[in-house]
């Protein structure tokens, strides 16, 4: 396999990989929004989210996600989560001080996620296996096309 295609493959895998993740967040809002208004009281501070709120900021979070996930708007999309997992992984700061308290040794597994955002954000020109990596190669191949 070309090289290319092997990192289309490798970044198409971290985005569905860090897809999923959000998904079980961005789910959390609606299935359990007593438990993500205490996440977002304790993390962030913000002590006055109830479930008609979380469930706008839910289906925000979803449309967000979506985009992401097909590769549309690819700067903004990936943007946009890379910008949320630094906030929460920041957010999770005194966590990372006692890792072996609770379960706050899983909290470490948000740095390897925000290693994969982080990188499909800069590489993402080379996601090919995108809406917008298809409608490039469509573009280029009829600009070539009709070159010749």
């Amino acid at each position: 396999m070309h090289s290319d295609k092997r990192l289309s493959w490798a970044l198409c895998l971290l985005r569905l990989s860090v897809s999923l993740v959000m998904l079980m967040w961005t789910l959390d809002k609606f299935l359990r929004p007593e438990h993500s208004a205490g996440v977002f009281a304790h993390f962030y501070a913000v002590t006055w989210l109830g479930a008609p709120a979380l469930q706008v900021i839910g289906a925000l979070e979803l449309l967000l996600l979506l985009a992401f996930v097909i590769g549309f708007a690819r700067r903004f999309s990936y943007g946009a989560v890379l910008m949320l997992h630094t906030g929460s992984t920041v957010a999770s700061w005194h966590q990372y001080l006692h890792p072996f308290e609770q379960v706050n040794l899983l909290f470490f597994g948000a740095w390897p996620m925000l290693a994969a955002c982080a990188a499909l954000y800069l590489l993402r020109d080379s996601d090919r296996l995108t809406i917008d990596g298809m409608r490039h190669a469509a573009r280029t191949r009829s600009t070539h096309r009709s070159t010749i």
